[in-house]
């Protein structure tokens, strides 16, 4: 399969996650959750952010789940905050 076009950002995003950890590292690390499609790589997944909630990012990190799901911790720049982010998503 190819990776999703850049025309696809909607599609690279499948959900937010609000666990208790993914709330702490939105209050403490100012990192958002989300579940994303497999086949995103982090350049895609950090463009898919920005242009979607209009915000930097800094760092990218993903790993793929027990559940064969693709999970990656996105950090906002420093005068970004998540805590706007996951309001806006109902995760807080």
């Amino acid at each position: 399969m190819a990776e999703p076009g850049v025309g696809d950002l909607g599609k690279v995003i499948i959900r937010p996650v609000s666990t208790e950890k993914s709330l702490l590292l939105i209050e403490k690390m100012n990192t958002l959750t989300f579940i994303v499609d497999r086949r995103a790589n982090k350049k895609l997944i950090k463009e898919a952010v920005e242009k979607l909630f209009d915000v930097k990012v800094e760092s990218v990190r993903t790993l793929i789940t027990r559940t064969g799901e693709k999970k990656a911790y996105v950090r906002l720049s420093k005068e970004y905050k998540a805590s706007d982010i996951a309001t806006k998503l109902g995760l807080l």
